[in-house]
């Protein structure tokens, strides 16, 4: 008999542990962005947002939960006689809650990044790629929306490969790379890209950055 418990296991193992890393990044991104931390960035970086897309999806999640958690407290202890169970569901409402102000807040204090050197694409904690301006070919502005909500989505366009970083199933700007690179993103393998899409709350502002540097690469939009 073949034993699939093996393989199964090789699987979940990962799973859980990037799970749990992201959970523990998330924890992580709500306590700095409550201290207020300035961004760590070095002389000639600019920070470029992405959260203003889903910002008003984010707020009305937010607002609703903050409703909803005084609501089902009152429903659960007049309804369900298991006295614990208020206290279970009131945790799960407060945890609920502070993990969608984390989301925010890790796609607050994590932005894209246009340095003297090159471009630092992000999306909350979890992703974080560089692109020296030395591999880049072009920069474009682009609005493209996506057919999936995946962050992360791959396109194969003939003999190129397309990775799209998106925000609410969009992308503004289309970096066309000179080489094919390998990034440590999900679902990418370890298959190089030929261009990498990503979005921007404010392309152009990025586009005028990129211009102000050193790299000697066009820019065009």
């Amino acid at each position: 008999m073949t034993d699939t418990t093996t393989p199964a296991r090789a699987r979940v193992g990962p799973l859980l542990r990037r799970a749990a890393q992201a959970e523990a990044a998330t924890w992580r991104s709500l306590y700095a962005w409550a201290r207020r931390r300035p961004l760590p960035l070095k002389p000639g970086d600019e920070p470029f947002g992405y959260l203003g897309v889903v910002k008003p999806i984010l707020g009305i999640f937010i607002g609703l939960s903050v409703v909803e958690i005084p609501i089902f407290d009152v429903v659960v202890t007049h309804v369900v006689p298991w006295r614990p169970a208020r206290w279970i569901v009131l945790g799960l409402g407060i945890w609920g809650l502070l993990w969608m102000i984390g989301l925010y807040a890790s796609m607050t204090i994590h932005p894209h990044v246009v340095g003297d050197r090159g471009l630092r694409v992000r999306l909350n904690s979890g992703i974080d790629i560089w692109i020296p301006w030395t591999d880049v070919e072009a920069l474009r502005k682009r609005y493209r929306s996506l057919p999936s909500s995946r962050s992360v989505q791959v396109e194969q366009e003939g003999d190129r490969r397309v990775v799209s970083v998106s925000v609410g199933s969009q992308t503004s700007i289309d970096v066309l790379l000179r080489r094919p690179l390998t990034f440590d993103l999900p679902k990418t393998g370890s298959q190089p890209i030929n261009e990498l899409r990503l979005y921007a709350d404010d392309p152009d502002g990025l586009l005028r950055s990129a211009r102000g540097t050193p790299a000697s690469h066009p820019v065009s939009r």
